[in-house]
């Protein structure tokens, strides 16, 4: 069955928050204590007891209509300045900068992590930018796949039945 995506008024806020806790539930599963926070430049900080490092995460969460699934997420707008806030928030707790990407589509959700430095290092446009993205294409993902150092984990979806009142449900 496929799940056709009509956002709601606040859907923008809730798929925000639903990314935070994707992210705090993958990192918790795997043996992290992890955190959702409200804090400028980090929503998530995370201690890996057996290697003693901890995280302040961002977390870019967005949706994507059918024929716009390999649309970037913009990851920092202005300038350096939500980088900086990142890198600020960090030192202040201790964690090393982090970006998550949670990115639901109609048959599927995928969802990275990785190091602010990896991806200045490997990822970040070379170009002088005002927006920093994470490219969604075909070949970018390919190449998130074969980075050791990205985190990735793909979850589809398969409805049965849903949505609940619909009227053409049989």
């Amino acid at each position: 069955m496929n799940i056709t995506i009509k956002k709601g008024t606040r859907h923008t806020k809730i798929v925000g928050i639903f990314g935070e806790y994707v992210v705090c539930n993958w990192l918790s599963r795997s043996g992290f204590e992890a955190s959702v926070i409200d804090h400028t430049g980090i929503d998530i900080i995370a201690y890996d007891p057996k290697t003693k490092r901890r995280l302040g995460i961002t977390v870019k969460s967005r949706t994507r209509d059918s024929g716009k699934e390999a649309e970037s997420v913009n990851i920092f707008k202005n300038g350096n300045q939500d980088r900086e806030k990142l890198r600020r928030a960090c030192k202040a707790f201790g964690c090393e900068p982090w970006i998550a990407i949670y990115v639901e589509c109609q048959e599927y959700a995928e969802f990275y992590l990785i190091s602010l430095d990896r991806y200045d290092s490997k990822y970040r446009s070379k170009k002088k930018r005002v927006i920093d993205d994470w490219s969604m294409s075909r070949k970018s993902r390919k190449e998130y796949d074969s980075d050791s150092e990205v985190a990735y984990i793909r979850s589809t979806f398969a409805a049965k039945r849903w949505p609940p009142l619909d009227e053409n449900r049989n």
